[in-house]
């Protein structure tokens, strides 16, 4: 059986942003790219050519990649969202005890994950000792640079 790949409707509609554009986009454009190449003369020792080639194997490579994660999405919805526990599409306020510092992320699948920008994956060190986890619960997970990281929730919201 394939992994479902959970994404938030906003993370659905950036997969099939990006499908458009690499199919009506990238993938035309590097066609002309081989085109030209093409016209330089013996491909054997056509940088251009080459280089065309392989920006197009990424691109079919990355278009691939998206529609088989599209064959097997799980989208979710707010509504379906118990913030009685930490869960997947849900927003949590956090302090962490060691930089004591609050932060709050919204968890979401590895496909949307960007920490940076607040969203934490629920496959991540963290988003796995947070699903689950209760107003008032300090969960601990395993930092490969900075050891034990203590985590408390401090809310829980859609």
């Amino acid at each position: 059986m394939e992994k479902e790949i959970v994404v938030t409707e906003e993370g659905l509609k950036q997969l099939k942003d990006r499908l458009e554009f690499l199919i009506k986009e990238k993938r035309p454009e590097v066609i002309q790219k081989i085109g030209i190449a093409r016209s330089y003369g013996d491909l054997s020792e056509n940088g251009e050519y080459q280089a065309a080639r392989e920006e197009q194997a990424n691109i079919e490579s990355e278009i691939m990649d998206i529609e088989e994660k599209l064959r097997h999405v799980k989208i979710i919805n707010d509504k379906d969202i118990d913030t009685s526990t930490v869960s997947l599409g849900c927003t949590v306020k956090i302090h962490d005890m060691k930089f004591d510092e609050d932060m709050t992320y919204k968890i979401v699948g590895s496909t949307e994950s960007d920490p940076i920008n607040g969203l934490l994956s629920n496959e991540s060190p963290a988003g796995k000792a947070l699903i689950g986890a209760k107003v008032g619960d300090i969960v601990t997970y395993k930092s490969v640079n900075m050891g034990d990281i203590q985590l408390k929730v401090l809310d829980i919201k859609v």
